[in-house]
């Protein structure tokens, strides 16, 4: 079985997921607020800040066991030690949290269906895990990913026009390559016609022409991720 998810990829992915259209602020209350950068570095290697996000987690789900926000990041750290359990051929253990993994993450969401604070980190993780197993395995996790992503985009149409350029790109160009993953190149052209009308002058719009002009030829493994060094704000 192929690894889960690349660490570095998947830190870089769901940091500029999570904070595409409203970065959280220091005291703003918000879980991911507390959390994620520990998680960030964790899923970039460093395993003692990884053990720290999910210490903060279960003590959150200590004392709420339904706490949407605890139970999603708590399960995406159980898939990401899936991951790493695979590849260090311990299949029975990688089985193991990829299962509990999923199953809280699925719990978290269903807890709080309307949230962005379920809604991205799922959606996130399972689109960038995506990435790293076979086509099979990948299509059910992509399908709920775009689902996740698109509710997103529900929840933020009132206010999603005023929000960064580069959360929107982010979180459109995800969809696009997500939809052209799963072979529905119709719906991946249709949000890189948006970047390309919506964010003029940006790095996005590069991209998103890119793509347009022969999407047939994007790399299986390419993604549409610019990273934060675009400034794109």
């Amino acid at each position: 079985m192929k690894q889960l998810a690349s660490g570095v990829t998947l830190s870089v992915f769901l940091a500029l997921a999570i904070g595409f259209a409203q970065a959280p602020k220091s005291g703003d209350g918000r879980f991911d607020s507390r959390v994620r950068e520990d998680f960030f570095a964790g899923y970039a290697g460093d395993s003692a800040r990884l053990a720290r996000g999910m210490k903060t987690c279960e003590e959150a789900l200590a004392a709420n066991p339904r706490d949407a926000a605890a139970l999603v990041w708590h399960g995406g750290g159980l898939y990401f030690q899936a991951g790493r359990a695979f590849r260090a051929g311990d299949t029975a253990k990688g089985l193991e949290l990829n299962g509990r993994g999923l199953k809280e993450m699925n719990d978290g969401v269903a807890l709080a269906p309307e949230s962005l604070q379920t809604r991205i980190p799922r959606g996130a993780i399972l689109i960038a895990s995506a990435r790293f197993i076979d086509d099979a395995m990948a299509k059910p996790l992509l399908e709920t990913g775009v689902a996740d992503y698109e509710k997103a985009m529900e929840i933020e149409k009132p206010y999603f026009g005023n929000a960064g350029v580069h959360g929107r790109g982010e979180l459109m160009g995800g969809l696009a390559d997500a939809y052209r993953r799963l072979g529905n190149t119709d719906k991946a052209r249709e949000y890189l016609q948006r970047m390309a009308v919506e964010l003029p002058n940006s790095p996005y719009e590069k991209q998103a022409r890119r793509w347009l002009a022969d999407l047939s030829a994007v790399g299986k493994q390419e993604r549409f991720c610019l990273g934060c060094h675009t400034g794109a704000r």
